[in-house]
């Protein structure tokens, strides 16, 4: 059975919120529902505490429920979020924020409805100044080094003052302090954290070790 929506929005986040746990959110791929506990587990026996699911796979939803329902001192969150019924359901699965590839004003409604918090993406100046006009002004740069990586979000630190990025795509453990020494950075997204070959194998003494490198590395100030 899924959690109901007001048991997901029960202690509602401001957005910024989501960088404040540590540098970096792993952006998840779940094929088995069953990795999904051991794989949180590891994650959080490393001191990441944020948790993006994407629901790129089938057994997406079902990892999100099932980490809400067994622990709940992880924060976790849905990914891949392309339209109002994406947020509804993971916000009944426990769902504690949103991320998105993109933006529309239906996504942003959609979530702001359900008193959930919303990451939403961008890649040109146009969606910033469409998420600003909407009220989100904690955005993610995807596919960030696809986009324009470093030179873009330092290119837009003077028009866009107001707004905070968390860039995701292409970032690896080695580049992302890189991206974590800009001003206008909270945190970064990504995957090297959760390497499918370790999934699959259950290697989670792999991924808390991964996790431990990770939150190793400091936001600069």
């Amino acid at each position: 059975m899924a959690l109901n929506s007001s048991s997901a929005s029960a202690t509602p986040m401001n957005p910024l919120d989501i960088a404040s746990h540590g540098p970096v959110i792993p952006v998840i791929v779940i094929d088995r529902v069953e990795d999904a506990l051991p794989l949180a587990e590891a994650l959080l026996a490393g001191g990441v505490k944020v948790l993006e699911v994407t629901l790129r796979t089938a057994a997406g939803l079902p990892a999100i429920e099932a980490i809400a329902r067994n622990l709940p001192e992880a924060v976790v969150g849905v990914g891949t979020v392309l339209n109002a019924d994406d947020a509804r359901r993971a916000s009944e699965a426990g769902a504690r924020f949103a991320v998105s590839p993109g933006y529309t004003s239906e996504v942003g409604g959609a979530c702001k409805g359900l008193n959930l918090p919303l990451l939403p993406g961008v890649a040109t100046s146009s969606e910033i100044m469409a998420a600003l006009a909407d009220g989100f002004s904690f955005l993610k740069l995807f596919p960030a080094e696809a986009a324009g990586g470093i030179p873009l979000l330092k290119a837009w630190a003077s028009p866009f003052g107001q707004v905070s990025f968390c860039p995701t795509g292409g970032i690896s453990l080695a580049t992302a302090p890189n991206y974590l020494a800009l001003p206008n950075v909270r945190c970064v997204g990504g995957s090297w954290l959760t390497p499918a070959d370790a999934v699959r194998a259950g290697d989670w003494a792999r991924i808390t070790q991964l996790a431990r490198e990770t939150h190793a590395l400091r936001k600069a100030v």
